[in-house]
């Protein structure tokens, strides 16, 4: 089995506007990174679009038909203060999910031993009523359901590293004690949510808060003392990984230090896990990440390892 590689160019249509820091350019960086020689052996996919009885896996009809009935037929439109759509963001929001979907089915059929989603607009904040945070639907919720329904897995673990809190897969997961998330996270910090003591209905919730400025030590300390070991102790059927890339040193957004060795080492300790208890699946999509050299290049180290596993 290989790593693919799910992407579609619909994704690149997704345009808040020229000064709006996710922006097609963020794509782009990663799929100029992941066009290096090094990474040839990637299976490269084309990402479907969701179908509207996935999305309602996480989302109620109604919202998913207001959001998609609120797309314009030119110009943009403004869902909330830091989410704006255009006329290419339907198929954009449906291929971002889709292809978590896609992901999904192709490890728990056997066709690959994990997957990265490079993909926008991004999920993590889009709460099951409520476009926000840049991001439209929330991709890997709607993925992790897939694979209870689909493929009748039960316990389904999301992780992320993305220096913002993912609020919309915490509320989410946090009644479901079947449904593991944990997040490590800058705070204070957009959104105001991920505080340690919150989790869940059964400990399945795990945030692990890191003050500003913290380097990549605190990150893979945090990792080994709380997160890793919640994780292991859930015993997942399926990894999904949340990668944001906003808590590089170099990310204009917020303030932690991490630099590519540490995306490579925590793909690694995540796919120990992945191998330990889920038959090697482990689907990562794209979340933040918002300077483009960093961006690029720690995309490369997360793919890299993925394909070293």
């Amino acid at each position: 089995m290989t790593t693919q590689l799910i992407t579609h160019p619909a994704c690149l249509d997704h345009d808040p506007g020229p000064y709006h820091p996710e922006n097609p350019r963020r794509l782009e960086a990663v799929l100029g990174a992941l066009d290096a020689d090094r990474f040839a052996a990637l299976e490269r996919v084309s990402a479907p679009r969701a179908h509207d009885d996935e999305l309602c896996l996480a989302h109620p009809r109604a919202h998913v038909e207001a959001v998609l009935g609120s797309i314009p037929p030119m110009g943009r439109y403004q869902i909330d203060g830091d989410t704006i759509v255009s006329p290419g963001s339907a198929d954009a929001a449906l291929r971002a999910a889709g292809a978590v979907v896609a992901g999904v089915d192709a490890v728990c059929e056997g066709r690959a031993r994990n997957v990265f989603c490079a993909v926008r607009p991004p999920g993590h904040h889009a709460e099951a009523a409520q476009a926000m945070g840049f991001c439209v639907f929330n991709n890997v919720a709607v993925g992790a359901l897939r694979a209870r329904v689909k493929h009748g897995l039960r316990r389904v673990a999301v992780v992320d590293f993305d220096v913002h809190h993912g609020n919309g897969t915490q509320h989410m997961f946090e009644r479901d004690a079947d449904l593991f998330y944990a997040s490590s996270h800058e705070w204070p910090l957009y959104p105001g949510t991920g505080a340690a003591q919150d989790r869940g209905v059964a400990g399945n919730i795990v945030n692990a808060p890191l003050p500003g400025g913290s380097d990549g030590l605190a990150f893979r300390r945090a990792f080994e003392r709380t997160i890793l070991p919640a994780l292991d102790a859930f015993k997942p059927e399926l990894v999904i990984v949340s990668a944001g890339f906003d808590a590089h040193e170099n990310d204009p957004l917020a303030s932690l230090r991490l630099v590519e060795a540490d995306y490579a080492w925590v793909t690694r300790a995540l796919m120990d896990v992945a191998r330990a208890h889920a038959k090697d699946r482990l689907v990562s999509a794209l979340e933040g990440g918002y300077d483009l050299d960093a961006l690029a290049a720690s995309s490369a180290a997360h793919v890299d390892a993925l394909m070293a596993a």
